[in-house]
């Protein structure tokens, strides 16, 4: 007997045999059954899902000796001529071949003349969008009132490519997808039918790789049948194909998983050796990601997941989380639409599997949004207790401690005791009274004059303080003199200062200029200097929300600009 290709000899019959299209097959039976025949039906959906076996089974049904019936004998005389495409009141046209307005003009001449021996004429438009536009025209009458004993049916995989005036004249149905393990089932009767042996990994594999088209998962069993020599497995599909074995894959992950990048690009080197082609290697690699996201996630269908759990390895798994695998994901999807417009593809995958190799350490944006929240919390519960209020008069009692302090004796050089620093402590309590604060930089509002001696304002007293020291230490007298923003308040003269050298020379001989200014005054008295542009901040500070200070402190930056 001469071969015959799966997808040919297992070509459905009957509306019982349809795989996936339960929806069609079951109106098609009732219409028939209750007598009420289209003029014109449109079948559409993806290649390969029975749309054309769907046209000649209603043309037997309607035309069977026996009909029309909802279930053909498919044994007399109609049945078979159509079963064989050798009936002359069943005419199957290409759409794609036969576009012009002389086509369909043609149709018009013979819907004239009745059929020969069938109860209907029956003309079956395969790839009817590929008609012209002049053509679809012609054709709106003669579909709207046919004569009676003609039936259209009309073919489709582009739905959105017939014009609606067609759509409107015709029933419609729209074939879908098939489920893989339906394809699965038809495969293992089609092996089952030619006394081939096929596992459920092999032929899950083949079902996956037709993306719901039983035309496809028929061509592409008869071409793995055709070198399994009896027996189809999933290594021989994968030896002959060039596939990338699941083993072979976890293996790549193990090394990339425990930071090895050395092993992992050498061991990819050797997957490359045995044959395998780039475009092959992305493909696998992303649906085993996706296939470890699944089981992350709780799903163990074998179905779904295309191989059995235990395939995948546990220590892949341990060390990558949902959002590495997601990631990892999303890598190889991404990397599959840019390698053809690459320079160097191979160089691209050598990328991705040294991302793999961190991929452990990469943060995802929830994880960075949970680290920041809890940050803020720790960071706001610390502000709380670290830094309480006291009363006024606990603030005052500290202060006079802290500036009864006698000053150690300096040389006559103008060397500065730095065993006795500025009171920083001052910047962490709540005062009652304007102070000078080190931690913000606050400087006191500025008087005229001192309460100590009337006469001396603090203009002169900066100027006869440059003065003296212009001999003694000249560094020390440039820096004074370049400061500004003078007050005075409690006994403590503040400057601001906008040169970190000018600060830090007056911060280290600031006992020297307080011992100065005591002379000078003829009543003891501390020097403070801090840093100008801190008064603003300060004052800029103390609008921003809680929110807002506390992101400042955290990425230790400042606020540049606010905008409403």
């Amino acid at each position: 007997m001469e071969y015959e290709v799966t997808a040919t000899r297992r070509r459905p019959q009957r509306f019982e045999d349809l795989a996936g299209q339960e929806f069609v097959a079951f109106t098609l039976r009732n219409s028939i059954q209750m007598g009420q025949i289209a003029h014109a039906y449109l079948f559409s959906g993806p290649r390969g899902c029975g749309k054309t076996s769907s046209a000649r089974i209603l043309a037997k049904a309607l035309n069977c000796a026996e009909g029309p019936a909802a279930t053909p004998c498919g044994v007399c005389t109609t049945c078979t001529e159509i079963t064989r495409g050798a009936s002359l009141d069943v005419i199957e046209i290409d759409g794609a071949s036969n576009t012009s307005v002389n086509d369909v003009r043609q149709i018009k001449d013979e819907i004239l003349f009745p059929p020969n021996s069938s109860r209907y004429k029956i003309y079956i438009i395969d790839e009817v969008h590929m008609l012209s536009t002049n053509a679809f025209n012609a054709l709106l009458k003669t579909i709207e009132e046919p004569p009676p004993y003609v039936i259209f049916i009309f073919a489709t995989t582009e739905l959105h490519k017939v014009p609606a005036t067609i759509k409107s004249r015709c029933q419609q149905f729209h074939f879908r997808l098939v489920a893989v393990e339906q394809i699965k089932s038809l495969l293992s009767a089609a092996a089952a039918e030619i006394g081939i042996a096929a596992d459920d990994e092999a032929l899950y594999w083949v079902a996956r790789e037709s993306t719901g088209s039983i035309r496809d998962a028929y061509t592409l069993f008869d071409q793995v049948a055709s070198f399994s020599e009896g027996h189809i497995t999933y290594d021989k599909i994968r030896g002959k194909l060039g596939l990338v074995s699941t083993e072979q894959i976890n293996c790549l992950c193990e090394r990339c998983a425990a930071g090895n990048s050395a092993e992992a690009l050498e061991y990819l080197d050797d997957i490359f050796l045995g044959g395998v082609s780039v475009e092959q290697f992305i493909s696998n690699t992303a649906g085993y990601f996706r296939s470890l996201l699944f089981i992350k996630s709780g799903v163990t269908k074998e179905s779904l997941l295309g191989y059995s759990k235990k395939r995948f390895s546990p220590a892949v798994l341990q060390t990558w989380n949902d959002a590495c695998l997601e990631r990892a994901l999303s890598l190889f999807l991404a990397l599959y639409r840019d390698i053809r417009y690459s320079l160097n593809p191979r160089a691209e995958v050598d990328l991705a599997v040294f991302r793999l190799c961190w991929l452990s350490t990469w943060v995802s944006p929830a994880e960075l949004k949970t680290a920041i929240e809890k940050a803020r919390q720790v960071l706001c519960a610390g502000n709380e207790q670290s830094t309480p209020s006291i009363s006024a008069g606990a603030a005052k009692s500290l202060t006079t401690r802290l500036l009864s302090t006698e000053p150690s004796v300096a040389s006559d050089k103008g060397i500065s005791d730095r065993n006795n620093p500025i009171p920083f402590g001052l910047a962490d309590a709540k005062f009652s009274q304007p102070s000078v604060s080190t931690r913000y930089g606050q400087i006191p509002k500025a008087q005229e004059t001192v309460h100590a001696n009337p006469a001396l304002t603090l203009e002169q007293l900066r100027e006869t303080a440059v003065a003296q020291l212009s001999n003694s230490h000249a560094m020390l007298a440039a820096a004074l003199s370049q400061t500004r923003q003078w007050a005075f308040d409690d006994n403590i003269v503040s400057v601001g200062v906008e040169s970190d050298l000018s600060l830090q020379q007056l911060t280290e001989h600031g006992t020297d200029v307080s011992r100065l200014f005591t002379s000078l005054w003829g009543k003891e008295t501390r020097f403070i200097a801090v840093k100008a542009e801190t008064a603003r901040h300060t004052a800029k500070k103390k609008s921003m929300s809680p929110d807002t200070e506390m992101l400042c402190r955290v990425f230790k930056g400042t606020v540049v600009e606010t905008r409403i």
